[in-house]
Parts: structure tokens; C-alpha cells; sequence
């Protein structure tokens, strides 16, 4: 049985095969299977996870369990978050106010009213703290400071740009979303515009063409030249 052909039951208690239920059992919880094939479950004795047989992989139990990334899930345990290993272990020996799923061995953290990343050792990557940050994806994440504009930074800390933002998406295939003053829009990584229009809201790039909402609650379709493509 391939783990990534397992599923989970509309209302969350069950796991699937095939249509089937398997482990022949029901949990409070359950979340979906993540590489190497482990799943967050939650039952009368608490918090923990499983393999693609069904077997705890562990004896410890949390408030709460997610899914596994990069080999390192995120746990809660009363009002302490943290990561752990397979084996049930806390990865570092730091608790947070909250934390988020290692991407690219990195990691978002809360520490009271601070955020700010660490690697899978639990070790700060850079000394700033930020108002909010999130996922890195290609070496990229996005931050909130603390006069309230958004910015790409990298692994390091370094803003990526001179540029700042009411708001910002990743970058998806060379372009990211970004909000100024005057609206929605698509950036290059030097922060610079790619054309000139607004938008009331917009999306990523998918394939060259981008939906887009504009003022009047027109949705439209647009290319990475800004033009519009098609209104839908």
C-alpha cells in the first residue's frame, strides 16, 4: 500500500484506501499523509502520528500535531510550540508562541510578538525580528517590518530590494504580487513594476496569463505584459 495513495475521510476521522477504510479504527482527527509517509491523528489519549501501517510511531502524546516537512513536524504541547522528530523528540530545545512547516530546511517562528525564521537545528538565520514573515520559497520569503511595509528578504536576512509595500505574495516564476497605494500588481525581483495598471485584486502568473480583479468587480485575464487578454 503506497502511503500517497491514502486518503482522508470527508469528515476527518478516517483514513481511505481505495474507498475503504483502513486500520480498521476511527481517530478524533486526522490529517493527511506527508513524506516519508507519516500522518498527524489525534484520539482519546491525545495528539500524535503514524506510519502507512497504522502503527504510532512513537509513546509521547501533544494538544496537537501537523505534518511532517523536511522531516520535522510542528507540535503543540499546552501553550509551547515546537518541532519534532519521527522519533517524537523535540528537534532544539527553544519553545515558541507559534510556529510553522520547515520549506526548504527553513522555518517561520512567533516568539511573543516576534517573527523571525530558523533552520532545522532551531537556530536563528539572521538577528531581525519582524512583524509577521512567511514560507521561504526559492530562497525567498516575505516580511512584514515594523513600520508596517512588506519586503522580500533571502536566507540571510538581506532584502532582496530598495522596494516597499502595503503588501506582498512570493515570487512564482519570476514575478510576484504586490499592493501599493493604488493597488494590486505584479513586481519583477528588483521590485520594479511590469506594467502600469491597478487592480482591485489579483493572482499569480499561471503559464503567462494572470486573473485579475479590477475596480468595477470585472474579472479579466491578463499577460505578463499587462494586457488584457480575455474578460471573463
Amino acid at each position: 500500500m503506497n502511503w500517497q495513495d491514502i486518503k482522508v475521510s470527508a469528515d476527518n476521522t478516517h483514513f481511505l484506501f481505495n474507498g475503504k477504510e483502513i486500520f480498521d479504527r476511527q481517530f478524533i482527527e486526522v490529517l493527511k499523509f506527508h513524506s516519508p509517509g507519516l500522518a498527524p491523528v489525534q484520539d482519546e489519549s491525545g495528539s500524535y502520528h503514524i506510519d502507512s501501517n497504522g502503527r504510532q510511531l512513537y509513546d509521547e502524546r501533544f494538544t496537537r500535531t501537523f505534518g511532517f516537512y523536511c522531516n520535522r513536524a510542528a507540535v503543540v504541547q499546552a501553550d509551547k510550540c515546537f518541532h519534532i522528530t519521527d522519533k517524537g523528540l523535540k528537534a532544539y530545545s527553544h519553545s515558541y508562541s507559534w510556529t510553522g512547516n520547515f520549506q526548504e530546511n527553513l522555518c517561520p517562528v512567533c516568539n511573543g510578538n516576534n517573527y523571525f525564521h530558523i533552520d532545522l537545528d532551531g537556530k536563528r538565520i539572521y538577528t531581525d525580528n519582524f512583524i509577521y514573515c512567511g514560507d521561504f520559497k526559492d530562497g525567498i520569503a516575505c516580511v512584514k517590518t515594523y513600520d508596517g511595509f512588506c519586503k522580500h528578504i533571502d536566507t540571510k536576512g538581506n532584502f532582496i530590494n530598495d522596494k516597499s509595500f502595503l503588501d506582498l505574495g512570493i515570487f512564482h516564476k519570476k514575478f510576484a504580487t504586490a499592493k501599493d497605494k493604488n493597488g494590486w500588481h505584479h513586481i519583477d525581483k528588483s521590485g520594479n513594476q511590469i506594467y502600469k495598471e491597478r487592480y482591485l485584486a489579483i493572482e499569480p502568473f499561471y503559464n503567462g496569463f494572470a486573473l485579475v480583479t479590477q475596480f468595477d468587480n470585472q474579472k479579466i485575464i491578463i499577460d505578463e505584459g499587462g494586457n488584457n487578454i480575455l474578460t471573463v
